[in-house]
Formats: structure tokens, sequence, C-alpha cells
């Protein structure tokens, strides 16, 4: 509710209690002129005693009569009723089934879940004790403090190489000649608090080659631990010295109970720190920067002041080391227990007892990995380490995050704002530098990896996500939760819409863990966990599928269409439709509700097939109105599917819309105020458009295809295996095309600032799903099935070749690959659904 809103409510309140009073005020009089004529000798009594006995009864009925009417009054303006934008849905919550409660909860309490900074520890918990790690690097001769994951910093690479989303992590960041690798290990020992102790060694060399030795011979670290609860944190001493003891700093949590940091190393190193008292969390490498800089103004050095604020909530560390050195530090909890053993707990995480736990970890980890997706008889060696850093970086991305989404209200003239529900979230994240927060229709895809290193992190995370949805049926699409996600993001991208969607990628991976159920490639035990699983998110799922299946449906019965398009827009060359995640790949050049989107009906199927199973699964009854079935039939009618949308001239799958090609960007002068005029590129409409089908060939045209509805015998089949192989529409030597080189607005910008997107560049995610296909079609017994085989496995090839060559040249997975040279483009690294690569690599499509 915004401010207007409260201010009217207290007025109503106000007014309310003023007419009480007057009423008060009113029938005082009236008491006193009864009172004077009995005084002045009146004979006629007021009441006999019959008509009091009733007068009473009245008044005592009336009395509370009125109480209740002045407290439902108020309480109906005190408490207003949600919006149905920002009301949970009324079911049990996932996360409060029994298996994600206890021990699993316990094990995953601690992690590596800050994804946006390079190095970041926190717990599960809405308000944590944080961990984090600085250090000073060197760029165009220049000194800068790292903290955040940028790519401005301009590292050479950075990832976690291994990491097995429990209990450990390797990672290697290369900045300018400096290497710093971080490996984070748990432990849970008897004596220790919740969630057990972590552990992390930092071991810092440098690359002759690379390394300007006029910037010194040594590296400043800066690790710091700060209580999001405002709980104050304890320095062990002012003069640090760990040769004499290994005691940073200690405190005390509700959650975990007393807790103690050491540091320890062979080396010699000289500590400084600083103490800090702060509600903000996301920017506390200002508070060193701030601190650095006094100091060097006061005492010409660059070191921590060794001073700290009162009751300081945040400590950071100065470690300061010459080339090469090696830290280890450790958080033990619960040192208040009488068995808490607290320095046997200290040596076995540090020095030759860790390094023994490390190797044995990074030794698991290569196992599952091989056991997992069986590369080494199908990739070189190389593709294989690319492979494990992809895995590596997308587990050791997940991240937790809490607070409340921003929530746009679209109202008759004006958009109110108002706030989601309090909520957690677990989730892997896209990519560590641009977009380390949630997304829902990039989260689908890291399932389909997630899934099959370890199903009971990936249940959580869908459990989580699930939790999202709101009474209608919507889930937000981009979750920006709490001050570090909202550091990142600009203003007026925060905002959700309510009426807008995002492809529900999660049934990709709910789809293959039910094909793993009917497989038998469970054990017993997570067969039963899965089962109850489905069964609690059946309600969710299905108020999900409802929501699409009716804000989202077009005029013709089996049609769909993404709404929020811009139907108003003079700027851009055709309105974007963020809401399908493809962006501005090219629709119906004027939005209106006659558009059929191929690719949302394609999605639909594959929910409803999904929904259709789990049904089965579960045996549960056909309810009126949903049956899941019937619509998965409906949807794969291969006859009506072409009637819709396919266009034989093209021998294509096209959208439908209201549409003409004869559009195009054209400077303009504009009035910019004051008599000044300015050049602006708008868009310019050359014919009236009229509903047809959108000739664009790309990847919403190949989704039928991606769904496998085409039978395998059809000649349409043998054409789309054409579109795919044709150098002059899709094919290159690095993957498919978004965008055929034929299309009116191939690697066409869409407005002055917004270059081409899905208008050209390599995209892993849809080159995946399409090589499902061929594998599929590959299998399927027809005239075609050679074709699709030859064309399977040298699009393959040239995928695999591609993303582990740019991964050697530049150190990164990328979010998309230039169409022209395959070279990495966007984001980096880009460990979301470029990590696909190694299901690419296993040659999973489906099945463990």
């Amino acid at each position: 509710m915004n401010g207007s809103g409260r201010r009217t409510a207290r007025s109503r309140v106000r007014s309310s209690s003023e007419a009480d009073a007057d009423f008060l005020r009113e029938r005082r009089p009236t008491l006193n002129r009864h009172r004077d004529r009995s005084k002045y000798g009146s004979s006629i009594p007021l009441f006999n005693n019959a008509n009091l006995k009733v007068v009473l009864g009245i008044s005592f009925f009336a009395f509370f009569l009125i109480l209740f009417l002045i407290h439902h009054l108020v309480n109906s303006v005190a408490e207003p009723h949600l919006p149905r934008a920002v009301t949970p849905f009324p079911a049990p919550k996932l996360m409060d089934l029994p298996q994600f409660q206890g021990q699993h909860m316990e094990s995953l309490y601690w992690g590596t879940y800050r994804p946006h900074v390079y190095l970041g520890i926190r717990a599960r918990t809405p308000q944590s004790l944080m961990a984090g790690l600085m250090w000073i690097g060197v760029k165009d001769g220049r000194y800068h403090l790292r903290h955040v994951c940028r790519h401005e910093d301009d590292l050479s690479t950075y990832g976690w190489i291994k990491h097995n989303g429990r209990d450990f992590g390797h990672q290697v960041l290369a900045d300018h000649g400096m290497i710093l690798a971080t490996e984070f290990l748990k432990s849970k020992e008897d004596g220790s608090g919740y969630g057990g102790d972590w552990a992390v060694r930092i071991n810092v060399q440098i690359d002759k080659s690379k390394w300007n030795e006029e910037f010194g011979s040594g590296a400043q670290l800066f690790f710091y631990l700060a209580d999001e609860s405002g709980n104050a944190l304890d320095v062990s001493r002012e003069n640090l010295n760990i040769h004499e003891d290994s005691l940073l700093a200690s405190g005390s949590r509700t959650d975990i109970g007393d807790w103690q940091l050491h540091l320890k190393s062979m080396d010699n190193l000289e500590l400084h720190y600083s103490g800090f008292r702060t509600p903000h969390f996301h920017n506390l490498s200002d508070l060193v920067e701030e601190n650095l800089a006094s100091q060097i103004r006061k005492h010409a050095r660059l070191q921590l002041s060794d001073s700290s604020d009162d009751s300081p909530n945040v400590l950071v560390f100065q470690i300061i080391g010459g080339f090469p050195f090696t830290t280890d530090i450790v958080l033990v909890s619960g040192t208040d227990s009488e068995s808490s053993r607290v320095e046997e707990r200290i040596s076995s995480l540090t020095g030759t007892s860790l390094s023994n736990q490390l190797k044995y970890k990074e030794q698991a980890f290569d196992e599952k990995f091989e056991k997992i997706f069986n590369l080494a008889g199908k990739v070189d060696s190389e593709s294989i380490s690319v492979g494990k850093a992809a895995v590596g970086n997308l587990i050791g991305g997940i991240g937790y995050f809490y607070g409340q989404s921003k929530i746009a209200l679209n109202l008759r003239e004006h958009v109110s704002y108002v706030s989601y529900w309090p909520a957690e979230l677990y989730t892997a994240v896209p990519s560590r530098s641009f977009f380390p927060r949630g997304f829902l229709w990039d989260e689908g895809f890291h399932q389909l990896l997630i899934w099959r290193w370890d199903i009971h992190i990936s249940l959580d995370i869908i459990g989580h996500w699930l939790d999202l949805l709101n009474v209608d049926g919507w889930i937000p699409r981009e979750q920006i939760l709490g001050a570090e996600a909202l550091s990142r993001v600009p203003e007026e991208f925060v905002p959700q819409h309510p009426t807008n969607g995002n492809p529900p990628t999660l049934f990709l991976a709910l789809s293959d863990i039910m094909n793993g159920l009917k497989n038998s490639e469970f054990t017993a035990m997570d067969r039963n966990e899965i089962s109850l699983f489905m069964e609690r998110a059946f309600v969710r799922l299905e108020a999900w599928f409802q929501w699409f299946n009716t804000t989202q449906s077009g005029k013709q019965m089996s049609s769909y269409y993404w709404h929020g398009r811009d139907n108003r827009t003079v700027r851009e060359l055709n309105p974007k439709t963020l809401t399908s995640g493809l962006d501005d790949y090219p629709r119906a050049s004027h939005p209106s509700a006659d558009e059929r989107h191929l690719d949302l009906r394609c999605w639909m199927l594959l929910a409803a097939e999904c929904m259709h199973s789990i049904e089965k699964l579960l045996d549960k009854e056909t309810k009126p109105g949903k049956n899941y079935g019937s619509t998965a039939e409906l949807l794969s009618d291969y006859e009506l599917l072409n009637q819709m949308h396919f266009d034989d001239a093209y021998g294509a799958y096209f959208d439908f819309g209201n549409h003409t090609e004869k559009v195009q960007l054209k400077w303009k002068e504009m009035e910019a105020g004051q008599n000044h005029a300015a050049r602006q590129l708008i868009r310019d409409v050359l014919e009236r458009p009229v509903l047809r089908f959108v000739p664009h060939i790309g990847y919403v045209s190949l989704f039928p295809f991606m769904g496998r509805i085409i039978p395998s015998g059809s000649w349409i089949l043998g054409k789309q295996l054409e579109l795919i192989s044709n150098h002059s529409l899709l094919w290159t030597d690095y993957g498919l095309r978004s965008l055929a080189k034929t299309s009116s607005l191939y690697m066409k910008h869409n407005t002055e600032h917004d270059p081409p997107y899905w208008r050209g560049p390599i995209w892993i995610n849809m080159n995946y799903r399409i090589l499902k296909a061929l594998h599929h079609y590959s299998k399927e017994n027809g005239p075609y099935q050679d074709r699709a085989k030859a064309i399977y496995e040298e699009l393959r090839s040239n995928l695999i070749r591609n993303i582990v060559r740019n991964y050697q040249q530049t150190g990164f997975l990328w979010e998309q690959y230039d169409q022209v040279k395959g070279k990495g483009k966007g984001a980096h690294p880009f460990t979301g659904w470029t990590s696909l690569v190694v299901l690419i690599m296993a040659e999973a499509y489906g099945t463990i």
C-alpha cells in the first residue's frame, strides 16, 4: 500500500473515534435533563419495573453491537486486505517437508552462498554470520581492492574448478600475474555447534612472466567476518601475532553458540585489523577503502588502523605476506560446550590434516564426476577439465538469498509498488559477475545438471522456487532479494510485474526426474523422497500451470502468447518479449491479443506432459477442467499445430500475429524541451501490418522439433533438418545461430543502445535442446534417421570444440558465442546454462 493509502486509513480511524466521542457528549445533557426533571418533583415515573428490564436488555445488546462494529471497522482499516499479487499460495510449503529438515538442513547450513563476491561464506539463515575475502590487485599501473565479482577487474580467470555443493570447493583466481587458490572445507565433529565448523585455505603465488615487480614482492589480503544480526564481534587482542596465538576473533550467536576464528600459517605473516559498526553489508569494501585511505593520509602506510568502533559487528583482518604464502583460516562453533575440543578441531582443519582432507575431497569429486558423466571414453582430457570447471562453478555458485521482491501493480492511472512477503531462496545463478541472483527460466536449465549431481540439493532448490508461488499461481521471474542483490541491479529493473510470465523450465528438470523414476535410476530412499516431494508440489505445480493456461492463453483454443510486450513503443525496431526469455528475438511487429507464440505453446505441452506423468505417479483422479493428459494430446496434435503455425512456403514453423516486415529505425529531429531539438533513432513503420505468420527462421521455429512433436516419417522433419544444416540459415562451425542470416532482423540493433542479443549469436541452452531432439530422431526408425545422426554428431563436436577452445584461451565459459568466429561474448563466467556442455559431452539427454 502506498503512503496516501496509509494516511487515509489513519484518518478513517480517527473519524470513527470522534463520532463515538460526539455520541457520548450528546447523550450526557439528555441524562442531566432527566435528572433535573426528577429533581423538580415530577410525579410521572420514567420507567416501570417491566419496562426497565426490557430497556436494560436492549441497551446491553446495543452496547455489544456497537463494540463489535467499532472493532470490525478499526481492524478493517488497520489491517487492509493484501493484494492478490503479494498473497502467498495457501498450501503447505515444500521446504517444511521432513526430508528438508534435520540432518539435511544442517548439512547445508554453511556454504559459499554469496556468489557475487570472489569468496563469500554464509549460512542458510536470514541474518547470518558472513565471511569473505578481499585483496589488493594491480591493473593499469594502479592498486585496486578486489571483492565483488566484476568484469572491470579484468581477471584472467576465476571460478570454482571443483565444488561438491556440500562441504568442499577449490577455486582459482588469476589477477594480472597474481594467482590465488581458495579452498573451502566443512567439518561436523563432536562438540561443534549447529552446522559444524569450516576452514578456508588461501594460497598466493605469482606468475613471474605476468607480474610487475614494481608493485612489490608480496600480497595484501583482507579476510572479514560480519554479523547481520548485529551481534558484537570481539578481537582477541590489539597486537595480533599468529605465532603466539592463532585466535583472531570470537563471538556468540543463537544458532551456532559461541564461536572462534583462528588463523594459522607456517609463513611469516603480518596482521592488522579494523572493526566497524554498521547496519549495511553490501558495501563492506567501501569501509575498508576508507580506512586504508585514512591511514595513508595520516601515516603514509597501506595498512588497517588496528582499531575498532564500539561493539563492532564487522571485523576485517589484513594479512600481509611475501610471495608465495599459504594461510589457513578456521571458524569453530559451539566453543561454549563442555566437550568442545577446540584445539583438536582447529588442528584437524589446518596444516597437514587439512591438506590430507582437501586431497581426499578432490579425489572424491573426480570419482563422482566420472561416475555420473562417464566422459573418459567420449571426450579428451582437456574437455574433461573444462567439464569439471563447468560443474564446479555452477554448483559453487549456488547462493542463499533473503528479502522481499518489489512488485509493480498497474492501476488505472498509475503504477503502485508493493512488497512480496519476506522469503528465502536457495538457487543457482547464471553468472557470478553479471547475474548473481535467481532467474526463473535459467533455473530449469541449471537443474538439468544439478539433479544428476545431487538430487537432494536439486529438490531443495526447486522447492524454494515453488514456495515463492502467489495465490494466483505466479512466480516473480527475477529474484532480487536483500541489499547485496539489490546493490547490483539498476532501480528501474527491480520491480516485477504479476501479469508477466517466464518459460516454465523447471518442468524440464522435473520431466527428467520423472523419467529417472520410471527407469529405476534412484535408490529406494531417493524414490520415496521424490514421491513425497511430488505429492506436496503437485498443488503448486497445478496452480502454476493454470496461471499460464488462463493468463497467457490466446484467442484460439490451444493458442498462447507472451503478455507484457509494449505496443506503444516508438524506439524499438521490434518490441521485445522479455517474458519469453528470448528478449529481442523477432515477433509480430505490432503486439496484440491476436498473437500466437509457438515457443509458449510448446512450453505448455512440456508442462502438461509432466503434470500428467506426476498425476499417474501419484495415482490422482482427473479433476474437471484439469485433464493434463487431454491437454497434452491437444497440444501435441500434429495437424492442429501445422494449421496454426506451419508455413508451407518456407517449410518452417512460425509465430502468428499483426505483422509487417517494413519497419526500420530512422534518425529524426525530436523536440527536447526549451526549444532544443535532438536527433533520436525512432521506429518508422512503412506499411500497415496484417495478421500473418512472422517469417523469421530461428530458435523459435525449431521448438516443435525440440519438443519431438514431428513424426519421424514426416517430410516436415526432413525440412527441419535442412533448415538446421543450411549454412545460409542457422548452421555455423561453432553451433547453431539464434536467427537465420536471411532474417530481416539478423544482427540488427533493436534500439540505438540495444545491440542484437537473440538475433544471431549462439546460445548453448537452445543448442542442447536441439541436440537432444537430433539424438532422439537418430534413434527413431524412419527416412531421416541417418541424416539426423550425421547432423547430431557434427553439431555436438562443433559445440564442444568451440567451448573448450574459448575456455583454454580466455579462462571462462561465456553467455553466448559469436556466430562468425566462435568467440565468447557477453557475461562471463557464465556457468549457468552454458554448463550444459557437460551433458553434451556425456550425451545425457534425459537419463543419468
